[in-house]
């Protein structure tokens, strides 16, 4: 046994040591700690009524993040500061966010109540802005099927600014000077410092889960009831939480959450923060992480199309030993991915989108926010005079894999940008593609909303206004 998990709750030090290392923060709240404000709805991080805060020590102030207690697992809980529903009201006095909550009516059948409370506890600590599509943003993770959504983002809107309350000291106390290490009954736990510890034990255990945010990893234990003999976490290690402008590329490090690189994978192209809204909900956003969503290699994943079409690289690294590769040819087939016993994702490289090049990227899904893709398309051509010189377009939900089209490719590159180029190279997805039918959509339904993507493509890049143009012309 190494040293025990220490953690901030309420401002009060509490320690864990012995129990599983994949024991959720839902049920060490509801079953260990007897804090029964927080919900289980979904067990997946869906619907977000197990939502709790962590505060967490980052160059020298406290950030505080909603996430989803039912796929954390307690042993990242170590040097942070966690808060339930149960942390706001207190000695009689309801907390601004509660009182807020009730005036306005926020609450109805009360059941998802103490996470939609939790969720703008956050913004009000983080001090993020509270207009109304803020907030429908940071609430998008929350789901009522009362639908009072109304009364709640009214609620957001008058809770004010936080009450002071420093915990910056506390939390610096705790911070560990070494990586855990848990034992429990032959199931182990490590989570290194740094990214050369964290190589030095996937070496020593080849089979280990790799661990970063857990989003996917969290539903195995959750869902499939899984037992995960070794568990590597990267989520402690610090030197791989970076994103480095590399000029004309981004190298984003295997630790960055998705949140942090939200804002700067926008400024590469609105496309970006069009889908990063879309992936998941805020408290997702806020574990998962851009570089385990790759290296999970999930035929519906969100960000490989998109990645794929940008031309991104693959940084794998085992031991001291590093190898590079196009993301597309890390996906092999239907769960297998090119990543050797021992090694780890360490980044992922981004090339910028260059000025006048026609870059989209489009989502189907049955809701609009917090959903998984029917059909997602990640689309890069260039045009010189009228021409395309190059194209990248992939997609995700279509195959077994995140995979590009090459016949659509090949009949676009050297063509003139035209609709009858695009209609040619719609035809030849079906030569790229047989999608699967299931509860998402049927193969039909996918290969004719794939097709009609790309149409969306060629008139959102100017297009339809040659085509208007045309038609001006033809009939006077």
């Amino acid at each position: 046994m190494g040293r025990p998990i220490r953690f901030l709750l309420d401002g009060e030090v509490r320690e864990l040591s012995d129990i599983d290392p994949t024991l959720t923060v839902l049920n060490l709240l509801r079953y260990h700690l007897r804090r029964t404000g927080t919900k289980e709805g979904c067990a997946e991080g869906d619907c977000g009524a197990c939502t709790v805060v962590l505060g967490e020590l980052e160059a020298g102030r406290v950030r505080f993040r909603a996430v989803n207690a039912c796929i954390l697992f307690a042993p990242m809980l170590d040097g942070r500061a966690l808060f339930t529903v149960e942390s706001l009201g207190r000695e009689g006095a309801l907390h601004p966010v509660q009182q807020a909550m009730v005036d306005l009516h926020g609450s109805q059948c009360g059941f998802c109540t103490p996470g939609f409370v939790m969720s703008l506890y956050a913004v009000q600590r983080e001090g993020a802005p509270t207009d109304t599509a803020s907030l429908k943003d940071a609430l998008a993770g929350n789901l009522c099927r009362c639908t009072g959504y109304g009364p709640i983002l009214a609620a957001g809107q008058a809770m004010g600014e936080a009450p002071a309350a420093d915990i910056a000291q506390a939390l610096a106390a705790i911070q560990p000077a070494e990586g855990l290490v848990l034992e429990h009954r032959g199931r182990r736990f490590f989570a290194p410092r740094s990214a050369d510890e964290l190589a030095g034990v996937l070496e020593a255990h080849p089979d280990a889960t790799v661990l970063a945010g857990g989003t996917d990893v969290g539903l195995w234990v959750t869902k499939q009831q899984r037992a995960l003999p070794t568990v590597v976490s990267l989520n402690d290690c610090a030197d791989l939480r970076y994103i480095e402008d590399l000029g004309d590329a981004l190298r984003i490090g295997a630790a960055v959450r998705y949140a942090d690189a939200h804002p700067v994978l926008a400024k590469l192209s609105p496309e970006f923060d069009g889908l990063l809204r879309r992936l998941g909900g805020l408290q997702v956003r806020n574990l998962g992480t851009v570089c385990g969503n790759l290296a999970n290699g999930s035929p519906i994943g969100d960000m490989p199309p998109a990645l794929i079409a940008a031309g991104a690289t693959l940084v794998l690294r085992k031991g001291a030993v590093r190898r590079e590769m196009p993301l597309e040819a890390f996906f092999l087939a239907y769960g297998k991915q090119d990543r050797r016993p021992g090694e780890f994702v360490e980044a992922v490289i981004v090339p910028k989108i260059a000025a006048g090049r026609i870059f989209k990227i489009a989502k189907l899904s049955k809701r609009f926010d917090q959903d998984i893709s029917a059909a997602c398309l990640g689309l890069s051509i260039g045009v010189e005079a009228g021409r395309v010189t190059d194209a990248r377009i992939a997609f995700g939900g279509m195959a077994a894999t995140p995979k590009r089209a090459t016949a659509c490719e090949g009949a676009l590159s050297g063509q003139p940008w035209t609709r009858e180029t695009v209609e040619a190279a719609v035809a030849a997805l079906a030569q790229d593609f047989t999608p699967i039918a299931d509860m998402r959509a049927s193969a039909a339904y996918r290969l004719e909303a794939a097709q009609n993507m790309i149409r969306r493509a060629y008139l959102e890049s100017g297009g339809a206004a040659r085509v208007l143009d045309a038609e001006a012309v033809a009939y006077g």
